[in-house]
Order: structure tokens, then sequence, then C-alpha cells
């Protein structure tokens, strides 16, 4: 067949009208930044990362995620009234952030010593899945705050260690002696409630504070976010049983306006995607946690500690006094607790037995060496 310069032209040209007809046919991929709570160096921030890549392959590139460190664009404490208003499509923090508006906020995140009734972190996602907690989480944003926010949970993160200590503290009697970076809403109430100077800060002001002296102890999230945070550069005694988190779990949040445009698949996808990010918080846990620990001990000589004793039944004390303080003051904080109360009546009794199982193995193991 001959060719000529004409036909090629023809050809080549209609392969540039088909091209150009293909790419108006496929819709701009959707841009959306979630601004966070975390500094880019926080193993959540890069959790938060991969959701984002993930939701970007199962979107086939239809959604596209930005992930902003803490303070990009607006402070931490910020975040929901930044999200609320469309400043940002998304926000990454957790609901006690959100204490100063309603003091139910923080049972979502970390119902303090496990809703005073020893909830641990799998327990509490049970009753946010199974117990009707995601309905209540719901609630608490479009009822009680009501703010244009459509709420995801994704990180589930604790136990959060007590925390880091100029020197030793054999007693809550030397707890009381010092300035403590708690986390900020009714946690804080608490460590006052028992005596403590609690101060609330977001994680990047830490290091700078203790350094001009303005705290003497601080907790943040884990072993190995608080190695990239430099906690251990300030301070060298570490204590790993904290009961003002013993679970906690980070949020996702999007203006609900944006969020409605999206389709119902891509909806689900993200839905999906921060399903999964769950399991994979759980795995960095325990296995980026216990690395930390031994650079901590072996790298930068930080000594680790258990908690003493009587900080577990004083906590608890403190804790139920101010829940029940609450309760009586508030019908949602009340609906919210008591949700959590009697969700434990059944499952904490049989998980405790199960934890025990783990407990006695993990231990009889340490003996053996």
């Amino acid at each position: 067949m001959k060719i000529t310069l004409k036909t090629h032209f023809v050809a080549v040209l209609s392969g540039v009208l088909l091209s150009f007809a293909v790419q108006a046919q496929q819709p701009q991929p959707i841009k959306m930044r979630i601004q966070t709570a975390v500094p880019s160096a926080s193993i959540y921030f890069e959790l938060l990362k991969k959701f984002g890549d993930r939701v970007d392959k199962m979107s086939a590139g239809r959604l596209k995620m930005e992930i902003l460190p803490d303070g990009a664009i607006v402070p931490a404490f910020e975040i929901l009234d930044a999200v609320d208003k469309g400043v940002v499509e998304g926000g990454y923090a957790w609901t006690h952030y959100w204490s100063g508006k309603h003091p139910a906020a923080g049972l979502f995140s970390n119902p303090m010593a496990g809703a005073g009734v020893g909830l641990d972190q799998l327990s509490h996602m049970a009753w946010i899945f199974e117990g009707g907690g995601y309905d209540l989480y719901r609630k608490l944003y479009s009822d009680i705050l009501k703010v244009n926010i459509e709420p995801i949970f994704i990180q589930p993160m604790g136990p959060d260690p007590l925390g880091w200590f100029k020197r030793p503290i054999t007693s809550v009697a030397d707890f009381k002696k010092l300035k403590y970076r708690a986390p900020p809403g009714i946690t804080g109430e608490i460590f006052k409630e028992m005596g403590i100077t609690a101060v609330a800060l977001p994680g990047g002001e830490i290091v700078p504070a203790a350094q001009r002296g303005v705290i003497d102890a601080a907790e943040w999230i884990g072993p190995a976010d608080d190695i990239n945070l430099g906690l251990q550069t300030v301070w060298k005694h570490y204590y790993l049983q904290g009961l003002h988190q013993s679970t906690d779990i980070g949020e996702v949040i999007f203006n609900k306006t944006w969020w409605a445009k999206l389709s119902p698949d891509l909806q689900e996808i993200v839905r999906t995607a921060a399903m999964a990010s769950m399991t994979e918080t759980y795995t960095y846990n325990v296995a980026r946690n216990a690395k930390a620990i031994v650079r901590l001990r072996t790298e930068y000589k930080v000594e680790i500690h258990d908690t003493p004793k009587d900080f577990f039944p004083e906590f608890v004390r403190a804790t139920n006094v101010v829940l029940d303080r609450y309760s009586a003051k508030d019908a949602f904080f009340k609906q919210v607790l008591d949700s959590q109360k009697n969700f434990a009546k059944d499952v904490v009794p049989y998980w405790t037995k199960i934890l025990d199982l783990y407990s006695q193995l993990g231990n009889a193991a340490l003996q053996k060496k």
C-alpha cells in the first residue's frame, strides 16, 4: 500500500484529535489537602501518606490527597474550624482536641482509664463499631458541635506511655512536684484533680517548652514517635504505662459540602482505605515501638521504668470524679459515657481474661530467656 504525505498527515491528525477526545472524556482528578496535627517526622504522618496513596490507587487516580504537616496552613488546635469553614478540605487530629467546644469530644478518641471501667484499645474499637459508638460520634459533629463535618476514624494508636521525666519518680507525690505536658481537655483536668500541674501543648512545641523550662515532664504518643520528636534529647527517664490515654484513636475529618460532591464509590473508597489503615496502624505500633525501645536503651541511654503502682488507683479515682462531674452537667456526655460503660459490662470481663493469656504467655517466655 502506498502511503502519501497527505495520508500520513491525516492519520496523525486523526490520532491527535482522538487523544484530545479521550482526555476530554476523562475527568480531572479531585484534589484535596489534609491538614494534620502531627509533624512530618511522625510515623502517623507516614501512615497518612500511605492512606492517601491507597486512595489514589483504589480510585485509579480520580482522588488525590496532599498530606500536610502540623502548622502548614493552620495550627493544630484550629484544624476543626478550618475544615468546617472549607479553608482546607480535610484534617487529621483526635477528638479530644475539640474538648474546648464540648467535653464529650474526648470520650471518642481516648476514654480516660478506659472510660473508668477498663476498656483497652481493641475493646474501645469494638465499642465504636459494634456498640453504637460510631452513631454517637457522628452525632457529636452534626448535632452537638453543629459543624459541617464528615468524620472517619483511622488510626488506633494507644496506649500512650506516661512519658518523659528529668529524674525518676517513685510515687504520685513525686509527680505532683512537676509541670507536665498533657493532652488538652478532660485528661488535663484529671491530672489536676490528682494535684498535678498539667499544660496542654501541640507536639511540635514540647521540646522547645522543655528547653525553656516551661515543663518538667511530658507525654506524646509512643516510643517511635517520641524519638522522631526528639524527646530523648531532653529527658532520660521514660515511663511506659500511662492511663491517661490507655486507648487512643486518630480521625480524619472532611468538609461535608466537599464530601457530598464525591461520588458514592469514592466515598466508600475513602472509608475502606481508612479501615485498612487501622490494621496497618496496629502493625506499625507493635513493630516500630518495640524497635524504638531498643534504640532508646542502647543508643540514647534512656532508662525505661514501670509507672509507680500508686498512680493507677489514684488516676482511676480522679477519672471517675471528673467523669461523674461532667455526666451530671451534660446529657450528651452522660449518653456517651453510659454507652461505653454498658458495653464494657460484657466485654471487659471476657477480654481481660484473654489479655491475661497473652500477659502470662509473654512473661513465661521472658523467664525462659
